[in-house]
């Protein structure tokens, strides 16, 4: 029993990092078995059961990539071990998604320092690497980052909620109220972040990209989006993780990050996402590997087309 508990507390390292924010294992379970109250046969019916409540929807879709990035739920869910066992076993994965989001957490806060220091004029005050009381809009490098600097110093009564992008998020912090989308999710500072906890911490200092074997972002999107919420928090004053920091809520942040990603609302919108998972992937992985997360159509391609009029 032992070994095992210690297995569920290590497979649940991948959860805050790909499945959900702070969902919790057997709520999202709970939203499956809802569904198959409802009807629903097996997780095929389940998976067309949308809901009017777009928190359900939400909890169902984690509850579908908690079942890919987490095999020993689905090995859970598909037992018939007692109530005591899957709770026990449940809370055993939520310790180790919570670990990793505490490590994760306090890895960025040191990193995240060292990178701004490296800036040129260098930071004043200075960022430091531990205390955190110093950074947010307590100093004015953080600050910039965390919304834009325009709205900062004409607005002085602007509330910083998640209904704005961050400054970070953006291709050299620009943002463009014309094209709002022109370069969002691009900012270095947030492919630093990502590559930190996904591939490696050296690997946020090489000019190229990683030469890993090839693993899309496009699979890994949710730990995408969780990493903008990170470096999001290591860039605030908030000396403790908690979901709204002042009127900043990270949950509603998160959502909305899903939803641009998941949700477009337009074959526009959709190939918008799809270009951006593609650079993603190639400033990740390099151009090495682009056949292997957008794949040519071969069969209207030279080869193809040639065999087609013998």
């Amino acid at each position: 029993k032992h070994s095992s508990s210690e297995s569920n507390a290590y497979y649940g390292r991948p959860i805050r990092r790909l499945v959900c924010l702070t969902e919790r294992v057997e709520d999202l379970v709970a939203e499956f078995n809802r569904r198959i109250g409802l009807g629903a046969v097996n997780e095929s019916d389940a998976d067309k059961m949308d809901s009017d409540d777009p928190d359900e929807n939400r909890r169902y879709r984690s509850f579908k990539k908690l079942m890919v990035w987490c095999p020993s739920a689905r090995n859970l869910l598909r037992s018939s071990a007692e109530h005591e066992i899957l709770a026990f076993a449940y809370n055993k994965l939520n310790e180790g998604s919570d670990g990793a989001r505490g490590d994760d957490s306090a890895s960025l806060k040191c990193a995240v320092a060292d990178w701004l220091m490296e800036r040129t004029p260098t930071p004043n005050p200075a960022i430091h690497r531990q205390d955190k009381s110093g950074r947010g809009f307590y100093n004015d490098v953080t600050g910039g980052l965390l919304v834009r600097a325009s709205i900062r110093d004409y607005h002085p009564d602007f509330r910083i909620t998640a209904c704005s992008w961050p400054t970070f998020l953006y291709e050299d912090g620009c943002y463009d109220p014309q094209n709002p989308t022109n370069g969002l999710f691009k900012g270095k500072l947030l492919l630093k972040a990502f590559k930190r906890v996904f591939t490696s911490p050296t690997s946020t200092y090489e000019e190229q990209p990683a030469d890993l074997a090839a693993r899309s972002v496009r699979n890994k999107n949710s730990g995408e989006r969780r990493t903008r919420r990170d470096l999001r928090f290591a860039l605030s004053s908030a000396g403790s993780w908690r979901i709204v920091d002042d009127e900043f809520n990270h949950q509603e942040f998160y959502d909305n990050i899903v939803d641009y990603l998941e949700l477009p609302p337009s074959p526009e919108a959709a190939k918008d996402v799809d270009d951006l998972l593609l650079w993603w992937n190639q400033k990740v992985f390099g151009r090495k590997f682009v056949s292997d997360y957008r794949p040519q159509h071969a069969n209207k391609m030279s080869v193809a087309m040639t065999l087609a009029r013998r």
